[in-house]
């Protein structure tokens, strides 16, 4: 999600992605071939059936999955979690950061200009008489 954000800030131009597509096609489609034989090769070998795995242990009455997640988590893969965690903060930052650059021909307005303006200032109401159609 946070992947689809980012690109979705970057104002990527379609229409130039789109001119090259048709190139493109034949590639792709022998590459997705392939990869959907290769999946079909693997799932459907042996060692994917259910006789293939044993059937698990029952849990205990105070079993909780969350607590065993959490345990395993903060435990055995505290610092792969940290790590990813981090790449995710600064992943924000910088999804942040590319949002509030500057844009040529957009208008800033500062704050304390917009907080001193007064109603008198802004609204002017002009009487005009009727058109004849």
């Amino acid at each position: 999600v946070l992947f689809l954000f980012v690109v979705m800030m970057l104002d990527i131009n379609v229409d130039r992605l789109r001119e090259g597509f048709w190139s493109y096609l034949p590639v792709g489609a022998v590459v997705g071939v392939v990869m959907l034989a290769e999946m079909t090769l693997v799932l459907s070998g042996p060692y994917f059936g259910l006789d293939a795995m044993p059937e698990p242990p029952a849990a205990g009455p105070g079993y909780s999955n969350t607590q065993a997640l959490g345990r395993v988590l903060y435990t055995e893969y505290v610092y792969p979690f940290e790590l990813a965690s981090l790449v995710l903060l600064v992943a924000m930052v910088a999804a942040v950061a590319l949002t509030l650059r500057k844009r040529k021909g957009t208008k800033y307005v500062h704050p304390s200009d917009q907080i001193a303006v007064r109603r008198a200032d802004r609204v002017e109401l002009v009487s005009m008489p009727a058109e004849k159609e």
